[in-house]
């Protein structure tokens, strides 16, 4: 399985807060040199970079004098703006000095679920590659919301694999990779050399955040390398602290642990839609539409049991069965007030329902990916 990530020339490439910022105590400025070392490498070696970089927060928390991380969102926002200014800064040197051009992409959850925005980043980062520039891509922590306080940049990694198909993630961490436990609480814990991305069990032996400084923890990574397989990415979860780490996982050396992806790659509209983090609303189905649904056919509203949430048409909407599971996403085609009214009804009664019928499917098939 290693080989599949040795032939890979697209990489995105994950680091995260306590790498970057030396468990809060400043900017790892040895850390971000040596990265930029070996990405230097691998781009002489043919592979395109991306490099997806935690840190600006966890910088100006520094730079601040705070040792933990605050709760208000104006505090988070003013902190990310002070560091962000250090963290380009100290990219933008390390860089030059290995003959390698940079770019600073700031990106916000609006940019990928809008689809116009979504192709427009697309399209500006394949251009930077095209040039041969690195770009360095950070959530935009200065201006988001609800993003800082439930997004984590795992989740950015696998998104950016999936918006320029890369071949690979590889997340550089403080843990040598993923265990079957805890190994700080569990002596016997052993690390997982690999496995299927989609195995949900990873889920459940991965623990919580690591540190004060950093949002995510293991189970963001196992949750990023799910989502990264979406579009064929296999994913590496490797230890930063490793010697010439990134270019021995990059070679194909069996170090950390590597969660591959098994199934085709999404086609790049329901990839779009898969990656929606924040729905509209959702609506729990009967199990006959789940079975039609697994079977490939669009969603119609006598399999519908109840519509939560306020939506317009067009919006992206979870389909949970009445476990409250959620199987699949899609885009509906009347707005919640209507859904409502037809849900549990047979197409032929929605004219009558509503005065009007604009679909026969509550949601089409082409627009729908199943989880």
């Amino acid at each position: 399985m290693r080989t599949r990530i040795a032939q890979s020339r697209r990489l995105v490439v994950k680091v995260g807060s306590a790498l970057v910022t030396s468990n809060g105590t400043g900017l790892a400025l040895d850390f971000i040199t040596d990265c930029a070392r070996q990405i230097s490498r691998l781009r002489q070696d043919g592979r395109e970079v991306l490099l997806v970089s935690s840190g600006a927060i966890a910088a100006g928390m520094q730079r601040l004098g705070w040792t933990k991380r605050p709760h208000a969102m104006p505090d988070l926002q003013a902190a990310a703006a002070i560091g962000q200014m250090g963290l380009a800064q100290a990219y933008e040197t390390t860089f030059v000095r290995h003959d390698l051009k940079a770019a600073q992409i700031l990106l916000t959850h609006e940019d990928l679920v809008d689809r116009t925005r979504y192709l427009n980043a697309r399209s500006t980062l394949q251009a930077l590659l095209g040039y041969g520039v690195v770009p360095i891509i950070n959530e935009n922590d200065t201006v988001v919301t609800d993003e800082i306080k439930f997004g984590d940049n795992d989740t950015l990694g696998a998104l950016v694999a999936n918006l320029v198909e890369a071949d690979a993630l590889i997340i550089l961490t403080d843990q040598q990779g993923l265990y079957t436990a805890d190994p700080r609480r569990e002596a016997s814990a052993t690390l997982i050399q690999e496995g299927r991305a989609d195995d949900r069990r990873y889920e459940v032996m991965a623990g919580g955040a690591g540190s004060g400084i950093g949002k995510g923890g293991m189970i963001t990574k196992v949750q990023a390398a799910r989502r990264a397989a979406r579009s064929g990415a296999h994913t590496l979860i490797i230890s930063g602290h490793e010697k010439d780490g990134l270019l021995r996982a990059a070679q194909g050396e069996a170090i950390g642990t590597l969660l591959y992806a098994i199934e085709s790659p999404l086609t790049a509209r329901k990839q779009w839609l898969a990656d929606h983090l924040q729905l509209a609303g959702s609506l729990t189905l009967d199990d006959g539409a789940v079975a039609a649904l697994k079977g490939g056919r669009s969603l119609l509203a006598i399999g519908v049991k109840s519509v939560d949430g306020e939506f317009e048409r067009g919006a992206a909407v979870a389909c949970q069965g009445t476990d409250g599971r959620e199987i699949a996403r899609g885009l509906i085609n009347y707005p919640s007030s209507e859904a409502r009214r037809i849900a549990g009804h047979s197409t032929a009664e929605i004219e009558a329902l509503l005065g009007y019928i604009d679909e026969d499917e509550l949601i089409h098939r082409d627009n729908l990916v199943l989880l």
